[in-house]
């Protein structure tokens, strides 16, 4: 018996001679601009992703998610190999759920937003999540 096949996703970005960067996509690039470092955009791409992965998994569970997130993560060497990466990155979220379903059907759907960003997946430091959910703190 032959496993199914994993889909696969492809993402394709250029970077032009001044630093801006532009989508496969299309739309607006992402200027060169100091003040958006790639640590920077590393973060905003996994509180992105997440709240991607809550709003996919809310609409298969019949509901609309909508929220906010706020990214910190800490870069220094790291024990294993003495390089510079992401050791720590803590992620907290304020979303509303409509309509609001039982506490544990709301603890699975922000697991799976949890499991299902592939940007968090990828980090070598597994992010720490922090939900509040209708203004109550809420643990998967």
């Amino acid at each position: 018996m032959t496993e199914p096949r994993a889909r696969v996703f492809e993402y394709h970005v250029d970077v032009d001679g001044d630093g801006d960067a532009h989508s496969d996509r299309g739309g607006a690039a992402i200027p060169a601009d100091p003040a958006w470092t790639p640590e920077h955009l590393v973060l905003a791409g996994l509180a992105r992703c997440t709240l991607t992965s809550l709003g996919y998994h809310a609409r298969r569970a019949g509901l609309r998610a909508s929220g906010t997130a706020r990214a910190h993560g800490t870069v220094t060497r790291r024990e294993p190999d003495g390089r510079f990466a992401f050791v720590a990155v803590d992620v907290s979220f304020e979303v509303t759920l409509d309509p609001l379903p039982a506490r544990e059907a709301v603890r699975e759907l922000l697991a799976k937003a949890e499991r299902d960003c592939f940007v968090g997946a990828s980090l070598t430091a597994t992010p720490t999540y922090t939900w509040r959910v209708e203004g109550e703190e809420i643990r998967p």
